[in-house]
């Protein structure tokens, strides 16, 4: 008679907040336990957020569970994160179930309707899980404090409970209130939710440990719960985030280190931006200075500007069209160098490749009311036209564009992924103003200006293509009168480094083995 497999054993990582670092220690978790020989798996039940992820067959979870599956060097699958909410306009969302869009509700309706029988979707799920793995690391939301919210939950402390979870509770010091945070989210849960509090994680951490141990010996003595680490605050680790909250920390700054940078660029920073990490490539690169702008007096005169995906087209649209940064992308087109050569690309993906067409449709109400139609920005010869049904899917093909610019690396192979609701087609007449860029196993894709100066694609994750990546990063610096580069970063290697030398940092600075004892995992020492 064959033996059945244990449950898997879970430990879960809670915030006194949201955006404290649970999703990086839960990803530092994962990489540890892998390196440790354990088959291990993130798990979020419920995700808020616009950075999506497409896994392998086509659907769509939340960016940090794709990401953690990666430092667990396995393939990402919807039961990681079963429930995904994308925010679309004020109090509405899209609810994205197993990775498909199941409905649109008001939190309200959300909260009254859908939570009362979501356990199943996110119990069946996580069984799911602890039946293939060994180790699941569970990452809750928010705070389990929210009285509020605690009667329908589905990703705290009730998660907790159902998973058979200890907690370990994370707080960010360089908020400040660090000690109250921790004694206050204690104090506002129910004893039986206390009891599951195995350990506080202090992140982002700054200065001399020997300061900070006073308070940590008082609130070890006030709790009776144990600091299991103090997490220095870790710049430029290279991993992708997932809330467009990270971006707040740029303000007016570029991002990365590259303080010898020969290339600027700019990404409009719009209300509704989704999937900024297509851009995380671009940072890489140390010829690249890569600034997020919201407004025209951040624009300045950059070599390139970049259009990312959105959750709202329209919305965003507008946005562009209000703060000036429109008519700012126009006059860009309209001044050339002095020898014809074009001295600033624009470039759109996914929705900002939609909106630099010349009509945008919506028949159906999909991103406002229903026929709530707008013109693009006019630069591609394009149509888009909205409809309820979404794309989710990986793509594949090659760079094949009779372009003179692009010619040189036809037969590149590119990959990507694709999440959109407009379907975009070139409108008649226009053929001959520009070229196809990428052909896919379904047809054509992207187009290029006849001058080289704009260009779009619907593929996020487009910049993750290295040699494509360095072509274009090239293309620019030749029309600055620099030299091309030759050499290539690849971008999986950068991240496999970058997920080791986040597992080292919090090995450092944290008792795995007192986290191995928690979580029931003794009988395996770290190594």
């Amino acid at each position: 008679m064959a033996s059945v497999r244990p449950k898997a054993r879970t430990i879960m990582l809670q915030g006194t907040a949201s955006d404290v670092g649970k999703s990086i220690v839960t990803t530092a978790l994962c990489r540890i336990l892998k390196q440790d020989g354990w088959k291990v798996t993130p798990y979020k039940s419920q995700n808020m957020a616009l950075n999506s992820y497409v896994t392998m067959d086509g659907k769509e979870i939340g960016r940090a569970q794709g990401v953690q599956a990666e430092a667990c060097e396995i393939p990402a699958t919807t039961d990681m994160n079963p429930i995904l909410i994308k925010p679309m306009k004020e109090m509405n969302a899209q609810i994205v179930v197993h990775g498909k869009p199941y409905t649109q509700l008001s939190a309200r309706d959300y909260r009254s309707e859908f939570l009362p029988f979501a356990k199943t979707t996110v119990v069946d799920a996580l069984e799911r899980l602890r039946a293939e793995y060994e180790v699941v690391v569970i990452e809750g939301a928010g705070s389990p404090a929210e009285i509020n919210l605690k009667q329908n939950d589905i990703v705290n402390m009730n998660l907790a409970a159902w998973a058979e979870a200890p907690v370990l509770l994370v707080a960010d010091i360089d908020r400040g209130g660090v000690f109250a945070s921790l004694v206050g989210t204690l104090e506002l849960l129910e004893p039986h939710e206390r009891d599951r509090v195995k350990g506080f994680i202090i992140n982002k951490f700054r200065g001399d440990l020997s300061l900070l141990q006073p308070g940590l010996d008082w609130l070890e003595e006030r709790t009776g719960i144990p600091v299991v680490g103090v997490l220095p605050y870790l710049t430029n680790i290279d991993i992708e985030q997932e809330d467009s909250v990270v971006l707040d920390a740029y303000k007016g700054k570029a991002l990365g280190d590259n303080e010898a940078y020969e290339l600027d660029l700019a990404v409009i920073r719009y209300p509704r931006i989704s999937n900024f990490t297509d851009i995380d490539a671009l940072v890489a690169e140390q010829d690249v200075r890569v600034r997020y702008v919201q407004s025209l007096a951040e624009l300045g005169t950059p070599d390139g500007i970049i259009l990312p995906g959105t959750k709202n087209t329209l919305e965003d649209l507008r946005f562009l069209r209000e703060s000036g940064l429109a008519d700012a992308i126009l006059t860009f087109i309209q001044d050339d160098g002095a020898d014809g050569e074009a001295c600033c690309t624009i470039v759109g993906i996914c929705g900002g490749y939609q909106m630099l067409g010349q009509q945008l449709l919506d028949p159906h109400g999909v991103e406002g009311e229903a026929g709530s139609d707008a013109a693009g920005l006019g630069l591609l010869p394009l149509q888009t036209t909205f409809y309820a049904e979404k794309k989710t899917e990986r793509v594949q093909g090659v760079i094949d564009c009779s372009h003179p610019q692009w010619s040189r690396g036809n037969g590149t192979p590119i990959t990507g992924y694709e999440i959109h609701m407009g379907q975009t087609i070139r409108m008649d007449g226009k053929q001959e103003d520009v070229y196809p860029l990428f052909q896919m196993t379904d047809g054509e894709e992207g187009l290029t200006s006849v001058n080289g100066q704009v260009w779009g694609t619907y593929l996020h994750g487009i910049f993750h293509n290295d040699i494509f990546r360095r072509q274009w990063l090239n293309q620019m610096r030749i029309r600055k009168g620099l030299q091309p580069i030759e050499e290539i970063i690849p971008i999986a290697d950068r991240q496999q480094m970058a997920f080791d030398r986040l597992a080292e940092e919090t090995r450092k600075a944290m008792n795995i083995a007192l986290i191995y004892e928690i979580a029931g995992l003794s009988e395996r020492a770290a190594k």
